[in-house]
C-alpha cells in the first residue's frame, strides 16, 4: 500500500463527515473511499473514524492525524497551483509603489516593456519616497532600496547599489582631495535627506556628520551642484556613474565605501503569489541584473 493511499479519502471524509459526500467530491465510488480509509486504519493500526448509520466523526487519534494530513494535502495543492501559475498568462491589475527617482528612471520603463509583452496587464503605480503600507493600501508590490525594516514581508533582490563620494575636478583642484574621513570637516559636503554620511572603517560601519552650503532632498539637484564645483556629494552610483565615466566627477574616499546594498522587490507574505506579480518580479530581476541593460551592478 502506498504511503499516500487513502489520505485524500480520509481527509475529505473527515471534513465532510460523510463517505458519500467525500466520494462525490473525489469522483469515485463510496465503496472505494470506504475500502481505502479502512486499509489506512489497518496500516496505522489505529481507529481514525467513528462510523454510525447517521454520521461519521473523528476519534481523538483521527483528529491529530487529520491535522497533519490536511497540511500535507495543502502543500500538494500549493505545488499544483504553482505549476498552474507557471503556465498561466499574466492578466489583471498590478498595484505597485517605488521610490520616485529610481521608479522613474529604472522601474517604470521596464514595467512598460512588460505591459507590451502582456497586453492584459494594467498597472497602478505610486512613486513616492515614503514607505507605504502594502496591506492597507492594497499594493501587490513595492520596490525598496537598501536595508529592509519590515520582516513580515517577502523580499527578492533585484539588483545592487553602492554609495560613492565624489566631486568635480575643479572643486578638488581648488580645495584639495580628502584622503581621510576627518578631512571632510574641511570640505563643503552637500547634504541630502540626512546630515551624515555612512562609511566603513576597519570593517565597521560608521557615520560622519557633515555640513555644507546646500541641503537638498533631490539626488539630481545634488549632482548638479557637484558638477558645478560647489561641493562634495555622497550618492548612490546610479546618480553619478555616467559622470564618473566621463571624468566630470571624481570618486574620493573609495577605501571607506560601505558594502553594496540590495534593491528589493517586496510583497505581502503570500504563498500563492499571482502569476502577474511573480512574472513581473522575475522580469525586473532579469533586466536589472543584466549589465548590458543598465549600470547598476557596476
Amino acid at each position: 500500500m502506498s504511503t499516500w493511499e487513502g489520505i485524500s479519502e480520509f481527509v475529505y471524509v473527515a471534513e465532510l463527515a460523510s463517505f458519500t459526500h467525500a466520494a462525490q467530491k473525489l469522483g469515485v465510488s463510496v465503496a472505494q473511499v470506504s475500502r481505502l480509509v479502512s486499509d489506512l486504519e489497518t496500516r496505522l493500526a489505529t481507529k481514525l473514524l467513528y462510523r454510525t448509520t447517521r454520521k461519521v466523526s473523528l476519534t481523538a487519534e483521527g483528529e491529530i492525524y487529520y491535522q497533519h494530513c490536511r497540511q500535507l494535502l495543502s502543500g500538494l495543492e500549493d505545488a499544483e497551483r504553482a505549476l498552474s501559475n507557471l503556465k498561466s498568462s499574466p492578466q489583471g491589475t498590478i498595484k505597485l509603489t517605488a521610490p520616485v527617482m529610481y521608479g522613474e528612471k529604472y522601474i517604470m520603463p521596464l514595467v512598460h516593456d512588460f505591459m507590451l509583452k502582456h497586453k492584459e496587464v494594467d498597472v497602478i503605480a505610486d512613486l513616492t519616497n515614503q514607505q507605504l503600507d502594502l496591506i492597507n493600501g492594497g499594493y501587490d508590490l513595492a520596490i525598496r532600496l537598501g536595508k529592509l525594516k519590515d520582516s513580515s514581508m517577502m523580499a527578492k533582490p533585484l539588483s545592487r547599489r553602492r554609495y560613492i563620494v565624489c566631486a568635480s575636478p575643479a572643486y578638488l583642484a581648488h580645495h584639495g582631495t580628502p584622503h581621510s574621513l576627518t578631512e571632510l570637516t574641511q570640505h563643503n559636503c552637500l547634504a541630502g535627506q540626512h546630515t551624515f554620511w555612512r562609511f566603513e572603517n576597519n570593517n565597521k560601519e560608521k557615520t560622519n556628520k557633515i555640513s555644507g552650503t546646500i541641503t537638498c532632498n533631490s539626488g539630481y539637484g545634488l549632482v548638479d551642484a557637484a558638477l558645478k564645483g560647489i561641493g562634495i556629494v555622497q550618492l548612490p552610483n546610479y546618480y553619478v556613474d555616467q559622470y564618473l565615466n566621463s571624468g566630470e566627477l571624481i570618486e574620493v574616499l573609495g577605501q571607506f565605501q560601505i558594502p553594496q546594498e540590495s534593491i528589493w522587490a517586496v510583497y505581502p507574505h503570500n504563498r500563492h503569489l499571482s502569476a502577474k506579480v511573480r512574472q513581473l518580479v522575475t522580469y525586473l530581476q532579469l533586466k536589472l541584473e543584466d549589465p548590458t541593460h543598465n549600470h547598476l551592478s557596476t
